[in-house]
């Protein structure tokens, strides 16, 4: 992955010195903005540089920066059938490399290139992008919507996108007044999957934590209670602790009281996504409460952490590579036929036991 990572910053560097027209000598991005623009490490980014620095396409000077180098670049677009924006809200870790592969392995194949760009889930970033990515011409968008819970000043330049006929999809989510086609995993069922395995197990006490501004947060709030509903617990949004995903830190922090009282009487935890379980599971850890003895936690997405953390944790496997693959296919169907709107392609989740649960 992490040789991925550096590539996508070669062809991305190549790519807006082609189309930017940049001549020799001209200054160039320093090494924290291509960190902050790409969200990778120095590291990675250093790993780029050293490879177009060996192919002349830009020149590092100790104390002055980075410079166009004296090779001729040609613009991809120029190479192949054209270019593709993809717009995620994180890259660098969680499921987000392998939905970001999914896609560019399509793209690869079927002869387009992509530009990527990550929002950190504000929506000022994800303006910027559009707006970049649409100057240098892409053919298509791939979008992840940030904070897409919460009204959106971006709703006209989507609606510009409309009206120009430029195909967009969205993936893991997307706005409630967007009307483009969108693919995501299922997360109303992901909720009440994991409430559902829950109560199989005995529990009829269970405490859920889910981010307020995506809409994910949302649907998956909706699985957990209509799994409550079901069994008889009618007063479970008592039992519910909201999050804002900039402050999901915060709250293991600032709000470990608040966590603590929350789980106080409950015999099970439902968690937003693993991260938020994995976290959840070292607040236990520090307090003295053991799972799953004392109480057992849930978490969405089966990303890595959930099978190598201290209790490996029971949770529903988000299908991220076959997710992206699928974002890029349909972006590809409405380029071929433009009059055509796919459908949204929603998959289901699979539950994944592991020992972070008891059964009571």
């Amino acid at each position: 992955m992490d040789n991925y990572k550096y590539q996508v910053i070669v062809d991305w560097v190549k790519d807006k010195i082609a189309s930017e027209d940049l001549k020799q000598n001209d200054r160039f991005l320093t090494e924290k903005q291509l960190c902050e623009i790409h969200g990778v490490s120095r590291q990675t980014v250093r790993q780029a540089l050293t490879r177009l620095e060996s192919e002349n396409v830009i020149v590092r000077v100790r104390g002055s920066g980075t410079f166009v180098g004296g090779r001729s670049v040609v613009p991809t677009v120029q190479q192949n059938k054209g270019s593709i924006g993809v717009i995620s809200t994180y890259f660098s870790d969680y499921i987000f490399p392998h939905i970001v592969t999914g896609i560019e392995s399509v793209l690869n194949n079927s002869g387009c290139s992509m530009q990527l760009a990550i929002t950190h889930n504000q929506v000022f970033e994800e303006t910027q992008a559009l707006e970049n990515m649409l100057a240098g011409g892409v053919q298509g968008l791939i979008v992840e919507p940030s904070k897409s819970a919460l009204p959106n000043p971006n709703m006209e330049l989507y609606a510009q996108l409309r009206r120009n006929g430029t195909p967009l999809v969205f993936f893991n989510a997307k706005y409630p007044w967007a009307d483009f086609p969108y693919v995501a995993m299922d997360d109303e069922a992901a909720g009440r999957i994991v409430t559902d395995y829950l109560f199989e197990c005995g529990h009829n006490k269970i405490a859920g934590i889910f981010a307020l501004d995506d809409i994910q947060g949302h649907k998956r709030y909706s699985g957990y209670m209509k799994s409550c509903l079901q069994h008889g617990v009618s007063d479970s949004e008592r039992n519910v602790m909201w999050f804002s995903t900039s402050e999901r830190n915060d709250i293991f922090s600032f709000g470990k009281d608040k966590l603590l009282t929350l789980m106080r009487g409950k015999t099970a935890v439902v968690c937003y996504n693993d991260k938020m379980a994995v976290k959840l599971l070292a607040l236990c850890r520090e307090s003295g409460i053991k799972v799953p003895d004392d109480i057992s936690v849930v978490g969405i997405d089966d990303s890595r952490y959930a099978s190598i953390c201290e209790v490996p944790l029971t949770t529903v496997r988000h299908p991220h590579k076959k997710l992206g693959e699928a974002a890029a296919n349909t972006l590809l169907e409405m380029i071929d036929k433009r009059n055509i709107v796919p459908e949204s392609k929603i998959f289901t989740p699979e539950l994944i036991v592991r020992n972070s649960v008891a059964v009571i």
